[in-house]
């Protein structure tokens, strides 16, 4: 498929402005926002600064994703090493499909910490607000999102690791 330079040099500007503010977003949170936020004492104080800073960067997080998806699928197509769908007979395929496999893991954990851990937590700190609530639940329900959201982090350095070496093999 033959792309003009320019496209392909926008798609590429725009794929690693994507990646910086995905990953960049989780190691923010995961390396400086949740410490400070475990500082507090107050657990729903908390849950309260977490759902404000996921309520500003899952947007963010989210079209990112679409960018990638978008710009990621145009650089493939545009590249020498790539044969097609399901031909990994080259080091730089492999390594794109290891790297889209540990994308899709990030897919996966986000989704779940959208959707599902941090509502879960919410429910919890208002239940608990309202007299109904276990409070020892809490701290096991923050531990679990801690570790998705750092293990979200780390995916997110081995895919960068993947995308290094497929450049390598390039």
């Amino acid at each position: 498929m033959s792309i003009p330079p320019f496209a392909l040099t926008f798609s590429y500007w725009l794929h690693m402005l994507a990646t910086v503010i995905w990953i960049g977003g989780l190691a923010a949170v995961s390396l400086f926002t949740l410490p400070a936020i475990a500082s507090l004492d107050d657990p729903g104080d908390q849950i309260k600064q977490l759902h404000q800073v996921q309520k500003k960067l899952d947007p963010l997080g989210w079209f990112s994703l679409l960018l990638l998806t978008g710009t990621g699928l145009m650089q493939m197509s545009a590249s020498d090493q790539y044969e097609g769908l399901l031909a990994f007979s080259n080091a730089w395929s492999q390594a794109i499909l290891l790297k889209h496999i540990v994308f899709l893991g990030m897919v996966f954990v986000s989704a779940y910490l959208t959707w599902s851990a941090l509502p879960e937590l919410s429910r919890a700190v208002l239940a608990l607000s309202r007299g109904k609530g276990d409070a020892g639940k809490i701290p096991a329900i923050q531990k679990k999102h801690r570790f998705l959201l750092r293990l979200n982090f780390g995916l997110g350095v081995i895919v960068l690791a993947f995308t290094a070496l497929a450049r390598v093999a390039a």
